[in-house]
């Protein structure tokens, strides 16, 4: 796979003024929010493998129990727009186009993720410009740093972390959306002129595949195992119990409320609680919390106390190497090879293997091609 050729983004673009969903014709060209809209954009703009577009998405993580899809930025040759998933209820043809054009994202685990969450697919050909920057030697590689350093334009941040799923969007909101992706391809344009001159081409090209076939086969969280926050692990099985407990209790009521869990309380009052609990201790809920919120938390602190224990968690199995001096002794000289390859090739070393991958071969050999990329082991010459 080669990346296809130039695309200079419009000089001229400057983010609207205006705000949805006031029924203004140069607030359409921008803003996607029916179907009809959505038809229009898709016959003006070309499709096909020729085609480049760089992608943002925007959920509602921050503000909402379940995060969703409330945002699709897209800009391809003069088109910038923003397009609403919580307003158009198929967005079946946008998906399609998306399957035939070359996509530029900027840290595009999470947009992958949320994509394969929302229409169980992930578009094919899918290129990251964050990889780029970092294979490329970029020590600050987040997209407002990029930015500024390339363009000397500084991103605002002030939207950073709005409410997506409310309606209607503020100005400052819709010019956030749309600068996340006006960037996007002409850093892309510029990090693969130096990934061809440094040699490093099909590094990129081959990390971007495994990094949507991670997101594919990424498979999804166990619920029951869910409550085994950080910091769990110094908890005996009486804590834990308690710990789990607490949990449910947490994401019982951030359901009801719909906020994210951590807007009910956070980890950390979680773990002091179970803590205190295992040591005979009390747990009480902090004042600012109504009645029935405490009722509901007594409750839940009873129903742990009065758990038989053979139905007490138990700490994971966590899998260990046997003792092997050999095995060891390889470790430490591949990882300091890796170390001195990062620094000469100017990146960072775990880009070309991380510390637990080069364990494993060192103990496993049998599983290098499962662990590193055909580039990865060509560096590090396994």
């Amino acid at each position: 796979m080669t990346l296809t050729g130039r695309f200079r983004a419009s000089p001229d673009f400057h983010p609207f003024s205006l705000i949805y969903p006031v029924p203004d014709s140069a607030l359409s060209d921008h803003y996607i929010a029916t179907p009809e809209a959505l038809a229009a954009l898709l016959s003006r703009i070309p499709a096909g493998p020729g085609v480049r577009c760089a992608i943002d998405t925007e959920a509602d993580s921050l503000h909402s129990y379940k995060e969703k899809l409330c945002l699709i930025q897209l800009a391809c040759g003069e088109e910038k727009v923003i397009i609403d998933p919580l307003s158009i209820p198929d967005l079946s043809p946008l998906v399609q186009w998306l399957q035939e054009v070359e996509i530029w994202m900027h840290g595009a685990d999470f947009d992958m993720t949320l994509m394969r969450r929302t229409f169980d697919v992930i578009p094919e050909r899918i290129f990251d410009t964050q990889t780029a920057a970092r294979l490329c030697g970029e020590k600050q590689f987040g997209l407002a740093c990029l930015v500024e350093s390339g363009f000397g334009v500084a991103l605002s941040k002030q939207s950073q972390r709005a409410d997506w799923g409310k309606r209607p969007l503020s100005e400052k909101m819709i010019e956030y959306a749309l600068n996340d992706v006006h960037y996007i391809l002409e850093l892309a344009d510029r990090f693969v002129a130096r990934l061809r001159n440094l040699g490093r081409e099909e590094w990129f090209l081959e990390s971007c595949r495994d990094a949507r076939e991670t997101v594919l086969n990424r498979p999804a969280a166990d619920p029951d195992e869910q409550w085994r926050i950080s910091g769990s692990g110094k908890l005996r099985a009486c804590g834990m119990n308690y710990l789990r407990a607490l949990w449910q209790w947490r994401d019982v009521e951030a359901l009801r409320l719909d906020r994210p869990a951590f807007k009910v309380t956070g980890n950390v009052d979680l773990l002091n609680w179970a803590e205190s609990l295992e040591n005979g201790g009390d747990a009480d809920l902090h004042a600012r919390f109504p009645p029935p919120f405490h009722r509901r938390f007594h409750k839940a602190v009873r129903d742990a106390r009065e758990a038989e224990h053979s139905t007490w968690p138990q700490r994971p199995q966590r899998f260990r190497y046997d003792r092997n001096p050999e095995a060891e002794r390889r470790f430490e000289a591949l990882k300091e090879k890796r170390d001195h390859l990062g620094r000469e090739l100017d990146i960072d070393p775990s880009l070309i293997g991380s510390r637990a991958s080069l364990e494993a071969i060192c103990f496993q050999p049998d599983r290098v091609e499962e662990l590193f990329l055909n580039w990865q082991r060509q560096v590090l010459g396994i």
